[in-house]
């Protein structure tokens, strides 16, 4: 998406030991005139990471040194997170409330992937210029173009859902609308109902890391937030499986336990780390325990060399 406004992206590099929280020293290296836009994600897809408030204040003294550079803030699973780890929109840092597009939705925290409903909040200006490209954007514009978007003093908010299916920006239904204000009613971050289900992925998440964490050869950071773990497989690479070929990379893994154990996860090279494989537990525990047992014995029969 980048290249299509033809800009440049310069990816970041985040390590499994500092649970793949960005440098702010590496940060501030990479920064330069030209530069335009930081994305953070937290709580993070794929790692799970959650950046405490004090990293996220030293992000800030550096973007603050640099009067052009903006912040693209993705808070989508702000409420999925595991005391003692706690949110901070990065909006709501000194100097950084004008400077910050939040980016946020109902898809996550509660469970409406398919309903396309999100929403960007930002100043004013801003929000009214993705209000105009939305509107020249639809398919449909030659019918009147109805937006949600809220004007707090010179803070605005858009919420409109992007179509990804069809490659095209696409106006909420009515439908997904009500089901949004009922998402809200709930009470601040979900109320009960969150909560309990965030309870569940904190159960599951605990049983993933510790069976994972006793497996030879695996890497593994204990995700803070979100639903998903990034597991370094890495030192299984090089190894010719029997009746597959040889494991050379994150993606040929994948299709190995997707041969061998059916169990579908995504390859990292997807997230620009290659060492690496994302597991969702947006499953039942009692399905996570099976995957596992099956990822476990596609595991050993590969008989790595560990170092």
């Amino acid at each position: 998406m980048a290249r299509l406004a033809d800009a440049t992206p310069i990816i970041l590099p985040t390590l499994i030991c500092d649970n793949f929280l960005l440098d702010p020293e590496v940060l501030e290296s990479k920064i330069s005139e030209k530069s335009r836009l930081l994305i953070l994600c937290s709580p993070s897809n794929p790692t799970g990471s959650v950046y405490p408030k004090k990293l996220l204040e030293k992000i800030a003294e550096i973007v603050a040194k640099h009067p052009r550079l903006l912040v693209l803030s993705d808070e989508i699973y702000e409420h999925i997170i595991y005391a003692p780890a706690t949110h901070t929109s990065f909006a709501s840092l000194p100097g950084m409330w004008e400077r910050t597009l939040t980016v946020n939705g109902f898809s996550k925290a509660f469970a409406m992937t398919g309903w396309r409903l999100g929403y960007i909040a930002g100043p004013k200006h801003f929000v009214a210029a993705c209000n105009k490209i939305q509107s020249q954007s639809d398919p449909d514009n030659d019918q009147k173009i109805w937006h949600f978007v809220w004007y707090i003093g010179n803070y605005g908010i858009l919420m409109q859902p992007i179509l990804i299916s069809d490659m095209y920006w696409s106006r909420a239904s009515s439908i997904a609308q009500k089901a949004g204000v009922a998402a809200l009613g709930l009470g601040y971050a979900g109320g009960e109902a969150i909560s309990t289900m965030v309870k569940a992925f904190r159960e599951r998440r605990d049983f993933l890391v510790k069976s994972f964490g006793e497996l030879e050869g695996v890497k593994i950071s204990e995700p803070q937030g979100a639903f998903y773990l990034f597991i370094d497989f890495s030192s299984y690479y090089g190894i010719e499986a029997e009746g597959f070929g040889k494991i050379e990379n994150s993606e040929s893994l994948c299709r190995y336990f997707l041969d061998k154990a059916q169990v579908a996860l995504v390859p990292g090279d997807a997230f620009g780390d290659d060492s690496c494989i994302r597991i969702s537990y947006a499953a039942s525990l009692t399905t996570l325990q099976a995957a596992f047992e099956r990822i476990k014995k596609a595991l050993i029969s590969l008989r790595p060399a560990v170092p």
